[in-house]
């Protein structure tokens, strides 16, 4: 009896040992669950900063580009023309963004190495449909410079969000995309704020820019348009392609473009007074400019979202109204402050009306 008396009090020290032991385990996995939700919790934080940080630091950069592209192609004038050649000018454009596709490109190689996604190497189906949005942008270039004859910058930063309204026309008659009715809307207001940002009550022509500026920003427009389209049709046809390889060839087909524009238009003057005659900081600056505003829409693309690019856009056209009023004494009007302001609310409403 005592000896089985004594087992029976081992056994249940035992069960006491184990019960504590299992009490210590669960203690222990509460605590490591815990500390993983808070590593988790910290982590998922961390990551939400460095992504506002990322779409402030893109939006800041849009913004400033976007303002600022009108404003220096006006400032490179002297006595209200162009001193350098044009051509040449986006011709280094061209050749400026297809290094910066390039040394993408060579980044992508050494840190995943050469894929058939990412090599340089293509077939002639492939490249062969490049020269057409490459030739669309080349004329839609040059003609930005000489529109300026017939607006001001913040004229022309208004005037540049018609390509909205080609943009969406051309989706749906090529790309067969449907429209929401928020968006034909919000085209209706877009043509609306324009026209009343145009609106001048200090002289006899009720709009402020003339008929030829309405044209060419209308042929811009357009231009603009079908070559975006045509190109988004382009990299869709193979969307795994690297984007920075599918850049490269079109900005290479941009270079021979711009290239043949030299010798048709400029030859003489190229070859007589030099390649860089008239060039200035503000010319350097506005090439500059128009290459990283197209790196600045891919990062928003990537990093961003589209809200961004509607941000952007909107504050921009003030941004370059008010910088004019000091750099080229542009008369910041009631008109154009609530013309500006529909313009930026149409952008909105074809960015948040898009069918899902």
């Amino acid at each position: 009896m005592e000896y089985r008396k004594i087992k029976d009090d081992d056994d249940e020290v035992q069960e006491d040992n184990d019960v504590a032991s299992d009490l210590e385990s669960l203690k222990g996995k509460s605590h490591t669950v815990a500390s993983s939700n808070i590593a988790l919790a910290t982590l998922g934080g961390y990551t939400e900063r460095t992504t506002w940080k990322r779409k402030g630091v893109v939006t800041c950069a849009l913004t400033i580009l976007t303002s600022s592209q009108a404003i220096l192609i006006v400032w490179s004038k002297r006595a209200g023309k162009y001193e350098y050649s044009v051509t040449t000018a986006n011709f280094l454009v061209e050749t400026l963004k297809c290094a910066l596709s390039l040394l993408a490109l060579t980044r992508i190689w050494k840190n995943d190495g050469v894929t058939d996604d990412n090599r340089l190497s293509t077939t002639y189906d492939e490249v062969k449909v490049f020269p057409i949005p490459a030739a669309l942008y080349l004329f839609k270039n040059l003609l930005q410079y000489y529109i300026f004859a017939y607006v001001d910058a913040p004229g022309y930063q208004i005037l540049k969000n018609l390509n909205i309204i080609s943009t969406g026309v051309l989706y749906r008659i090529i790309l067969k995309k449907k429209l929401s009715e928020i968006q034909w809307a919000g085209f209706i207001l877009l043509c609306c704020g324009c026209t009343t940002a145009q609106l001048n009550s200090n002289s006899d022509r009720v709009l402020q820019t003339s008929l030829p500026g309405w044209i060419m920003a209308i042929i811009m427009a357009l231009l603009s348009g079908f070559a975006g389209v045509y190109t988004e049709a382009i990299i869709k046809k193979r969307p795994s392609r690297n984007i920075n390889v599918q850049n490269f060839w079109l900005y290479v087909f941009g270079m021979a473009f711009n290239a043949v524009a030299i010798v048709i238009q400029d030859f003489d003057a190229v070859a007589n007074k030099g390649f860089f005659h008239g060039y200035s900081f503000i010319t350097v600056l506005m090439i500059l400019n128009h290459a990283l505003s197209g790196i600045a829409v891919s990062m928003v693309m990537k990093y961003a979202d589209n809200i961004v690019k509607v941000y952007s856009t909107s504050v921009a056209m003030l941004l370059t109204a008010v910088v004019s009023v000091f750099l080229f004494n542009f008369h910041l009007s009631l008109a154009f402050f609530l013309g500006s302001t529909v313009v930026s609310v149409s952008v909105y409403l074809h960015s948040a009306g898009k069918l899902r």
